[in-house]
């Protein structure tokens, strides 16, 4: 298995959660890779039905600072931010149901970019044949507000906290 190498739209990207109670043994993507294996597919769900995903990664160090007298602001090295992690999904109730219970909880986070559609099972662990690019945070699920849409399908706006770096981009190789 491999990191993509094309140029395509990001149609098949996947949020996986892992709520066990097992925490990565180190700070690398493969620790957090770890978690995301057969062994633990009872505490690990999928987002279903994504819409839109936020950016995923490390962001700029880059703070503006304003100098009186000039015009434009001087940029200097800072803390960076943590991004506004929102996803947007597609809300049926039902499919939502173990992502409400998991609002407040820390849990730990996969974001999966794929050449071709996985599901869930063929995605853990060694089971995993499809070239894709991964990211992994600690965070926790803040909050779900749903969208009612009188000439749309309602969605829902899961917003997401992250707790860590921002682990990636990798690729696992299972065997």
């Amino acid at each position: 298995m491999a990191h993509i190498s094309s140029l395509g739209a990001g149609i098949f990207s996947y949020l996986d959660i892992y709520s066990g109670t097992t925490a990565p043994a180190g700070e690398t993507a493969a620790d957090y890779a770890a978690l995301f294996v057969s062994a633990n597919d009872a505490n690990i769900d999928r987002m279903p039905s994504v819409r839109e995903f936020p950016s995923i990664g490390t962001p700029a160090n880059i703070v503006n600072v304003p100098v009186y007298g000039q015009k434009t602001s001087s940029q200097v090295q800072g803390q960076a931010d943590s991004p506004s992690l929102e996803v947007t999904v597609n809300y049926v109730p039902e499919d939502m149901q173990d992502f409400h219970a998991l609002i407040g909880q820390e849990a730990y986070f996969r974001f999966m970019m794929c050449a071709s559609a996985v599901d869930l099972a063929d995605s853990l662990g060694a089971t995993q044949e499809v070239d894709n690019t991964e990211f992994y945070f600690k965070g926790k699920v803040e909050a779900i507000l749903v969208n009612p849409q009188l000439t749309d399908a309602t969605t829902a706006t899961v917003t997401l906290s992250s707790q860590s770096d921002f682990f990636g981009p990798a690729s696992i190789d299972p065997a």
